[in-house]
């Protein structure tokens, strides 16, 4: 039998990991932590944390030598993550893109899938280049097979001199009321939360030499970019995920569709017609920009929460008494003051919890993601007078909108508007899916998260992810979806992106969160007890990242 060889040891070697094969087997945790002997970072598993696991109810002997294992290896474990973060994969610009595949395929190597793989996707039917997709087989004779969901790309950094440390080194700081979490693009989107997972896979591997379930991963690198490389791969391979009986994904999804719009002094035929002109010529000349401007105003609410297109709500379906009755459940205990604090916003447009909840788990809107054209430079002066101004928009929908319908109403408003010069660019559309969590993989999931005490949140469609690929949409795989996550973190897509490594209170750390993916699997598999029959849940699956 094969030793052990440590995750970190194997980010560090990258492409040396296919030599690995699976993970020995039955290990001993103070041996297999002795062979693992790597930098000490003093990590505290259980932190502050004021809650934890219900022992009585961990019926599978080899789930507390797993936890022991996560305890005394929690520092390597982080250095895992470390080493992740400072590998950029920023799919926008490509930065990272390649070499994090093959990083990513590493850590499938390491853990023994017998069937790894880069896909070079090509072209997606947008008409642009998709990023690579890895996939990855694991079988492990289990009777039960989950794909794992995994997005492997992050964001740009757009404001590096905001950041208290550098965004690819991975920093552990104190942020109150944690006294360790690590800083890095991609932290808690969506690393974090994955080399949790990972490492939960590679402690029960260390233990045990087999996994209770077999897995079947699929890892994108173009969630920041509509999903475009993964419904090309999808779509293309569904032969590669048969015998799959779920899915380990945030649950259901609400729609969000992407455009850019475009006013162009050519299309317009007022302004500069070629390129940008000295701004001092505004004084008898025509500004496209201006005209953007005024054509944006007339799309929403002067305070912007209100879309003004025509027909924008017109197939919204209200909420089911479930998703309400959920809601209003979790908004008798959310601190809105906190809640703001933690996404580091001054105030949220409600000051009612549940509105705010209702808002931000089954609301719509527009949004302006990004504007520019002409004098682009931070200080200074520089009089320009742009020949062209670009926007960027997502719209998020709800059952039963559709993307390419709001896309249609938005050209046909404009043209009645007048602006039928301006142009409209469908980046990406990523339709919404609901799912139910009448099944054994959502039971699974809630009952592993309960054991640890920690409440399992109710009420929404999910936040954003491609969820429609696992839900009959484009594809023949049709699943169950759901996930147990304990960890957490906060500024996704912002500056100074944290991931919490030593819990507090009723926040759990890294090694917690660990241990809940591996009791959530090993009862999922049947090997934790029976899962106490409940009353039905709410039919759609709010389990949103």
């Amino acid at each position: 039998m094969k030793k052990f060889v440590p995750l970190v040891s194997a980010i560090t070697l990258a492409l040396a990991l296919a030599a690995c094969g699976k993970s020995g087997g039955g290990a001993n945790t103070t041996t297999a932590s002795a062979e693992t002997a790597g930098p000490k970072l003093g990590i505290r598993p259980s932190g502050d944390e004021t809650i934890g696991p219900d022992m009585a109810k961990i019926k599978n002997p080899d789930l507390p030598k797993v936890f022991d294992y996560i305890d005394k290896n929690i520092d390597e474990h982080v250095v895992n993550l470390q080493k992740w973060i400072q590998q950029p994969s920023i799919s926008n610009t490509g930065e990272g893109i390649q070499e994090n595949a093959e990083m990513v395929k590493g850590f499938l190597d390491q853990l023994g899938c017998q069937k790894t793989q880069v896909f070079d996707v090509g072209k997606t039917k947008y008409g642009t280049q998709g990023n690579p997709v890895i996939y990855g087989k694991c079988d492990e004779g289990a009777k039960k097979t989950l794909i794992v969901y995994w997005q492997g790309d992050t964001m740009p950094v757009t404001q590096p001199d905001l950041w208290k440390a550098p965004p690819f080194e991975g920093r552990l700081v104190e942020q109150a009321p944690f006294k360790k979490v690590l800083i890095g693009r991609g932290a808690t989107n969506s690393k974090g939360p994955e080399m949790t997972f990972l490492n939960a896979l590679m402690s029960i591997k260390a233990v045990t030499g087999k996994l209770p379930v077999n897995l079947i991963f699929v890892v994108e690198n173009d969630e920041e970019r509509m999903d475009i490389g993964l419904n090309k791969f999808m779509t293309t391979h569904m032969d590669m995920f048969k015998g799959a009986d779920g899915v380990w994904g945030p649950g259901g999804s609400e729609g969000c569709v992407f455009v850019e719009l475009k006013t162009s002094g050519a299309k317009w035929g007022r302004g500069p017609v070629y390129s940008d002109i000295h701004g001092g010529n505004k004084r008898s000349v025509d500004s496209p920009a201006w005209r953007h401007i005024q054509m944006l105003s007339k799309l929403v609410s002067a305070d912007g929460n209100t879309v003004l297109i025509p027909g924008f709500y017109d197939n919204l379906l209200p909420n089911s008494p479930e998703t309400e009755a959920g809601l209003r459940k979790t908004a008798e205990t959310y601190d809105l003051k906190k809640a703001a604090e933690r996404l580091g916003v001054a105030r949220f447009i409600s000051d009612d919890p549940y509105t705010q909840l209702k808002m931000a788990r089954t609301g719509t809107s527009m949004n302006i993601d990004g504007i520019w054209g002409g004098n682009m430079f931070a200080g200074g002066s520089g009089a320009i007078l742009p020949n062209q101004i670009i926007s960027k928009h997502n719209f998020r929908y709800m059952p039963n909108m559709h993307g390419p319908d709001i896309v249609a109403k938005l050209r046909k408003y404009l043209d009645k508007l007048g602006y039928s010069d301006v142009e409209i660019n469908l980046v990406g559309d990523v339709p919404w899916a609901v799912r139910d969590r009448n099944n054994d993989l959502a039971r699974a999931n809630a009952y592993a998260t309960e054991i640890f005490t920690k409440p399992v949140s109710a009420g929404g469609t999910g936040a954003y992810w491609p969820a429609y690929l696992f839900s009959g949409q484009e594809t023949n795989i049709d699943l169950p979806i759901s996930s147990a996550r304990g960890g957490t973190g906060g500024n996704s897509h912002a500056a100074n992106e944290w991931y919490v490594i030593e819990g507090a209170g009723k926040q759990f750390g890294m090694a917690t969160a660990e241990k809940i993916v591996a009791t959530a699997l090993y009862t999922y598999a049947g090997l934790n007890g029976p899962v106490p029959v409940k009353e039905k849940t709410s039919a759609g699956d709010g389990g949103g990242s």
